[in-house]
């Protein structure tokens, strides 16, 4: 009889174990949870760390092996324990090359994800190219790559500073099937975008000169539909080119939206709902809560 009780008693853990929503006591994802979390429960301390649980490996692709951009590195996940991973490509600005946003390759990689960051054809190209370059680099990506058996190719976004930002808008709008759009300091001659359908954060300087958030950052966040899933942080003492270095505030809240809708961890929107408050490096922060909603 004490047998039957324990093993009673043992099944029933286990089928709580396994119930959707339920981590273990390490954190991560239960087998019957989410399928797309990866990593351990995210802290505070996590999402503003230089890296996450996962080791990372890198990968460089020649512009002379690939049509449609200008080449890139690929930061990847080296774990093949858990899965597939969401992947998100990035665009430098005008007259920059990869070398300007490579600090967020490796940081969001050991976050669980693929990431690639592109140079484009040609240092001049405006944002209606960049944003064609950055869905060519998604499918070579996804398709041809390397890493492409590492990528869930369902689960992709696009990130971009500048006139890569303003491409990154551009992608969002012609593939509505990518699943988050993170523009940095973004310029863009167009100022509104009510077809985007992407969810969209969108991350401008308090004293950008460049692309001012009056004229560029603020009217592209109020252009989305009102019914998207979007968000505005405006960093404080920051200008243009914060983007270009690491930077704590933009990774935290770039890794938490990215989390929240390309691996739908519902684990990551503390950091985002409620809204942030203004500070020490935000000067500003609007948004849509709850998410997903």
């Amino acid at each position: 009889m004490t047998r039957h009780i324990g093993a009673a008693v043992a099944a029933a853990c286990l089928t709580l174990l396994l119930a959707p929503g339920v981590q273990a006591a390490d954190g991560s994802p239960a087998a019957a949870g989410n399928p797309y979390e990866r990593g351990p429960a995210p802290t505070q301390a996590s999402v503003e760390a230089l890296r996450g649980s996962y080791a990372v490996a890198e990968t460089s692709v020649s512009s002379l092996a690939v049509s449609g951009f200008g080449g890139g590195t690929i930061y990847y996940p080296t774990s093949t324990s858990d899965g597939t991973f969401g992947a998100v490509v990035i665009s430098p600005g005008f007259t920059a090359y990869q070398s300007s946003i490579a600090w967020l390759g490796p940081r969001l990689a050991s976050q669980g994800f693929v990431v690639f960051t592109i140079d484009t054809l040609t240092t001049l190209d405006q944002p209606d190219s960049r944003g064609r370059q950055l869905l060519s680099a998604l499918d070579y990506l996804t398709q041809r790559s390397s890493v492409r058996g590492r990528v869930d190719a369902t689960r992709l976004g696009v990130m971009g500073h500048s006139m890569g930002g303003g491409g990154t808008l551009e992608a969002a709008k012609s593939r509505p099937s990518l699943k988050a759009a993170v523009p940095l300091t973004a310029w863009n001659t167009d100022k509104t975008w009510p077809e985007i359908t992407t969810p969209t954060l969108v991350i401008g300087a308090d004293g950008d000169t460049i692309a001012p958030v009056a004229t560029h950052s603020e009217p592209f966040y109020e252009s989305l539909p009102a019914s998207l899933d979007k968000a505005y942080l405006e960093l404080n003492g920051a200008t243009h080119f914060t983007p270009n270095s690491s930077n704590t505030t933009i990774a935290k809240y770039s890794l938490s939206w990215l989390k929240r809708f390309i691996d739908d961890d519902t684990r990551y929107e503390q950091f985002l709902c409620p809204l942030p408050r203004p500070g020490l490096t935000i000067d500003e922060y609007r948004g849509t809560c709850p998410l997903g909603s």
